[in-house]
């Protein structure tokens, strides 16, 4: 039984079926026999109707944008309705969504291990990285005449602080185009202050940058700050919600 919010994405391959709803149903019986029951809610719902040998699928981005805005899963009915290449789930990983497929409850048979084969890919490569950066760290540290081993208050590097504040940075600023086109949507309809887009995005329940459930003006500001000026935005009251 699963609880909490989720944005469900579907997929038929011909138009014919998406016009008929032909395994679209299907889909959904899918999805709820999954969930089965519980305190959860579909927040919005997304469709695609084309071929899933397309790599250009504009449904599945909007679905992934708005579970990463919620910070909530995404649910899809099989797994094959997101990718059949290793280049393309690889995009669904790195977006940084939890991803649930209703037909793999359990990790097993073939397409259970297909997915774990990708996982464990992503995962290896990292673990690479990270050893390597580590082993090119100490070697440095080394040839600077560091003692290494005993000592568990050494500073981090300039060159790891500095991967740090890159890394936290690029953080900020994809959440901040995550963000935009909300803020672009309240704009247009009037909510000129960053006040009153702090009580916009409180209203429609996007989580602030540390997970919290209430927006304050100076948060708006720094998180729009990442991805450029926030033209024509203040701190005071303004037009509120």
């Amino acid at each position: 039984m699963a609880d909490g919010d989720f944005v469900a994405y579907y997929r038929v391959s011909t138009s014919r079926q998406g016009a008929s709803g032909l395994g679209l149903e299907a889909q959904r019986a899918a999805v709820e026999a999954y969930l089965n029951g519980g305190a959860w809610r579909i927040l919005a719902e997304f469709t695609e109707v084309e071929s899933g040998r397309k790599s250009q699928r504009p449904e599945l981005h909007k679905a992934l944008h708005r579970a990463r805005l919620h910070r909530v899963p995404l649910i899809v009915a099989k797994v094959d309705r997101l990718a059949r290449s290793k280049g393309f789930l690889e995009h669904i990983l790195e977006s940084g969504v939890d991803v649930r497929f209703c037909d793999l409850p359990k990790i097993e048979g073939a397409t259970g291990r297909f997915i774990l084969q990708q996982m464990a890919a992503v995962a290896e490569l990292e673990a690479g990285l990270i050893s390597a950066r580590t082993k090119a760290a100490l070697e440095a540290a080394k040839r600077r005449g560091k003692k290494l081993g005993g000592n568990r208050g050494v500073k981090l590097t300039d060159a790891a602080q500095e991967a740090g504040r890159a890394a936290q940075s690029a953080r900020a600023q994809s959440r901040g185009r995550d963000i935009a086109p909300v803020v672009a949507e309240l704009r247009e309809v009037g909510v000129t202050s960053l006040t009153g887009i702090a009580k916009g995005l409180t209203a429609r329940g996007i989580p602030t940058p540390r997970g919290g459930t209430v927006w304050a003006a100076v948060q708006v500001s720094r998180v729009l700050g990442h991805i450029g000026p926030a033209k024509g935005l203040s701190a005071d009251p303004g037009t509120g919600l």
